[in-house]
């Protein structure tokens, strides 16, 4: 499995010629979606759903097929019928060649006053890669690779530590991280690494990994 990194919250997974994207929004490349056989959605923001990319993206690959929770799906489904996938906490289904289990319900807090939106997360091949969304939801399943939200509105890094010590992956590759400068992430490679227990990771958008 091939890894590259895009901006922000989105990753692309390529295998024998297939490819799945999860959460190509606002803050990732324009063309992020394009060419995927399959899309991931965590969650509504606009950081991580951009719906005029994704129109895009089903419009230029009639194979093209999303999963999301309802409150994208929703956004979606009349123009495609047939191509996107309602999913939540405990499915299981195929993209793109892929086994994806979904894990979790809920956003993290941002503030007690701001409603909670739904938010899942994607086990990939039997924890081979894990992508959370916005949230620090355990799988309950041992994960290799980590994809950790390192730095939102919603966590702090004492935060960020402790999940990549629930979880216990091997490796952890930063996401959400269009809003962490340069300066800052010597710092936060620096803790997360000595303090973590697994060996934690940085791609740059376009650099790639073998897993």
């Amino acid at each position: 499995m091939r890894l590259t990194k895009k901006s922000h919250s989105c990753v692309r997974l390529e295998r024998d010629g297939r490819a799945l994207v999860i959460d190509p929004g606002g803050f990732s490349e324009e063309d992020a979606a394009l060419g995927a056989e399959a899309v991931l959605v965590t969650h509504e923001h606009p950081d991580h759903f951009d719906e005029g990319r994704l129109r895009a993206a089903l419009e230029a690959d009639p194979a093209t097929r999303i999963w999301t929770l309802k409150s994208v799906a929703d956004q979606l489904s009349a123009a495609f019928p047939g191509r996107v996938h309602t999913v939540g906490h405990g499915d299981t289904f195929t993209a793109a060649g892929f086994e994806v289990q979904v894990h979790g319900e809920l956003h993290a807090v941002i503030h007690p006053d701001i409603p909670r939106v739904t938010n899942v997360g994607y086990l990939v091949d039997d924890g081979a890669l894990f992508h959370p969304g916005d949230a620090l939801t355990v799988p309950g399943h041992p994960v290799r690779t980590l994809m950790l939200p390192v730095m939102a509105p919603w966590n702090k890094i004492s935060e960020v530590i402790d999940y990549v010590r629930e979880v216990r992956p091997e490796r952890a590759y930063d996401i959400h991280d269009a809003l962490l400068t340069d300066l800052a992430r010597p710092i936060y490679d620096r803790q997360i690494g000595a303090l973590g227990g697994a060996e934690h990771l940085r791609l740059a958008p376009g650099a790639t990994a073998e897993l």
